[in-house]
């Protein structure tokens, strides 16, 4: 790979990973009850929790929700990472870009 190519290589991936800081994905819990969206490079932004579901009682199914819906909003995030990522690798498996 020629240095100019690589520099457009470059350019091309500094310009995906801003259009990843940008895109959402939304991951729910419970029905609805606990909603997480988090950014296209893995950063948690919102965390929403339905009043009704705040039992002191009952402490650990809401930690469970939480967990259930961070996990899945960071595995989209990691997806839409890779989807973005890949067209720009053509598929090549480059060390720390997922």
């Amino acid at each position: 790979m020629s240095m100019k190519m690589f520099r457009q290589f470059q350019k091309q991936m500094e310009k995906v990973q801003d259009e990843l800081k940008q895109m959402t994905v939304e991951a729910t819990a419970g029905g609805g009850a606990v909603r997480v969206v988090a950014t296209g490079d893995q950063r948690v932004v919102s965390i929403d929790i339905d009043s009704a579901v705040i039992d002191p009682e009952d402490a650990e199914f809401l930690s469970e929700m939480i967990l259930v819906a961070v996990n899945d909003a960071m595995e989209q995030s990691q997806e839409l990472a890779k989807s973005k990522l890949g067209g720009l690798t053509g598929g090549l498996k480059i060390p720390g870009l997922g």
